[in-house]
């Protein structure tokens, strides 16, 4: 394992406007540390998009302290996954691409391990068990959500973005990527992009450099009992609510209704949706990870919708999500 991690060292030039010297701004440079793993013989490193977002310079540090120089060759901010390759000969040095695991296997309750670079310590390895998992990491920075995400237990600090996380017999579940934390630092909540969606997203990353992700143009919410009820909804009924269809997106134009609201701002009615291609939604979770999971740009998916006391079928043609560079 020790030759499948690697240390990254990451180089961000920034300009302080407000600083003038000799007439130009002033450019300072700052550095970023975080973990990768190798992913194939060809030198392709997997890290987060956060470590290496904006950088001039990216350097890779194996288990015996050799570096070499690496390129961002494509990133998917949303998963936030990024993909590296190294650009200096390496044909001597003994890395080894990582094992990956069907993380749709994994269980709450299993043992895992954590590696990378803690605080800048190389191969600091960490143990601990898997939480919980179909976990939703909302960016507010991008407005969507990294569905289907690994909860963990296992020490995970600044420095080890981009490390893996592993089963206990050494093969890769997912990458880890983010904590929940008051302080900064550790406090027993740790999340990890699963291997799935990893494997997924880098081959095409590779390919073209970018990863189309399929969309509908909703945003939505889960189905409380409370609001049920102010709904008059049958007991027990379960779905997401649409309170948001984007203007001229998919489901705009397959006729997904947007949430209709009184003066007070409470909910009068709305579309909720109760199926995904049969497949039942009890949260709006489930509508993001199963396109997620299952459908690519294009594809038709058939929802399953409960409007006004009637059940109705809406089929949809998935597009593409727009990045912030679009």
């Amino acid at each position: 394992m020790e030759n499948s991690v690697v240390q990254i060292t990451s180089t961000v030039i920034e300009t302080r406007s407000n600083i003038i010297i000799n007439g130009n701004p002033l450019e300072q440079q700052s550095s970023r540390l975080g973990s990768g793993f190798v992913y194939d013989d060809e030198g392709h490193i997997i890290t987060n998009n956060h470590v290496v977002s904006g950088v001039s310079n990216v350097d890779v540090a194996l288990s015996n302290g050799d570096t070499f120089n690496a390129k961002v060759i494509g990133t998917d901010e949303f998963n936030d996954i990024a993909v590296l390759q190294i650009t200096d000969d390496y044909s001597n040095e003994p890395i080894t691409p990582i094992s990956f695991a069907d993380s749709s296997q994994v269980n709450v309750g299993d043992q895992v391990i954590a590696i990378g670079n803690p605080f800048g310590l190389s191969n600091t390895m960490t143990t601990g068990i898997v939480s919980q998992i179909g976990r939703l990491l909302p960016n507010k920075d991008l407005g969507f959500s990294i569905p289907n995400i690994i909860q963990t237990d296992a020490a995970i600090n600044p420095g080890n973005s981009g490390g893996p996380l592993l089963d206990n017999s050494g093969n890769l579940i997912g990458m880890n990527t983010a904590i929940e934390s008051k302080v900064g630092e550790f406090a027993g909540v740790g999340f990890a992009v699963p291997s799935n969606t990893i494997k997924k997203v880098v081959s095409a990353l590779i390919e073209k450099g970018e990863y189309d992700h399929p969309w509908l143009g909703i945003s939505g919410t889960t189905l409380s009992p409370k609001l049920a009820e102010k709904l008059n909804l049958p007991q027990n009924f379960r779905g997401a609510l649409i309170n948001g269809v984007v203007k001229d997106g998919p489901a705009d134009k397959a006729g997904i209704k947007d949430a209709l609201y009184t003066v007070d701002r409470e909910i009068a009615s709305a579309d909720i949706v109760i199926s995904i291609d049969n497949t039942p939604v009890k949260r709006i979770d489930d509508i993001i990870a199963y396109v997620s999971e299952n459908k690519s740009v294009g594809d038709n998916v058939s929802l399953q919708v409960y409007r006004d006391g009637n059940v109705i079928d809406i089929d949809i043609e998935l597009g593409k999500r727009a990045t912030n560079s679009e």
